[in-house]
């Protein structure tokens, strides 16, 4: 069912050769190729459409969730699950660090450094637990191959079910 609102969007032009959509902070941006019609993006749009409505009520819903620790606790939340699951795995991080990302809920480096997404401290402990396990999971799989997943589901076998639970 295609949504009847007209979407409001942005067009960005460059040297690129696909359409790509994008939606940021409750806007949908359109990067498209020079040499594209302005008719030829009305109907990529129009067979997006349901696709970019969905986004923008998870941009919507994102923004609108509250913050469930003072930044205090969630630094304990980080802190103590972290170490638990370091306990767990014997996977050790060189550092973890609390930042706010606009890219990731998480990421590894190759150094071995984990930073978790500041934004986070508007999910459940669990949420915060399984994106911490992922990225502790990284430093023995710098990748999302089945070995990686299957360490993930060793530690946390919902972790699909939680895993949902975060919103893109």
């Amino acid at each position: 069912m295609k949504n009847q609102e007209a979407i409001q969007y942005e067009i960005i032009y460059s040297k690129i050769k696909n359409v790509y959509i994008q939606i940021k902070d409750g806007k949908v941006f359109i990067k498209a190729p020079k040499r594209i019609s302005k008719k030829e993006l009305e109907k990529i749009i129009y067979q997006k459409s349901d696709w970019i409505q969905k986004r923008l009520e998870n941009s919507q819903q994102k923004q609108e969730r509250k913050k469930l620790y003072t930044e205090e606790q969630f630094k304990q939340v980080v802190e103590k699950n972290a170490k638990e699951l370091i306990q767990k795995t014997g996977l050790i991080p060189n550092k973890i660090r609390i930042r706010d990302i606009k890219y990731a809920w998480g990421s590894c480096s190759n150094n071995k450094n984990i930073t978790i997404n500041f934004k986070l401290i508007k999910y459940s402990e669990e949420v915060i637990r399984y994106v911490i396990l992922h990225e502790i999971c990284h430093i023995r799989y710098m990748n999302h191959s089945k070995d990686f997943w299957n360490l993930v589901r060793h530690y946390m076998p919902n972790y699909k079910q939680v895993k949902k639970e975060l919103i893109i």
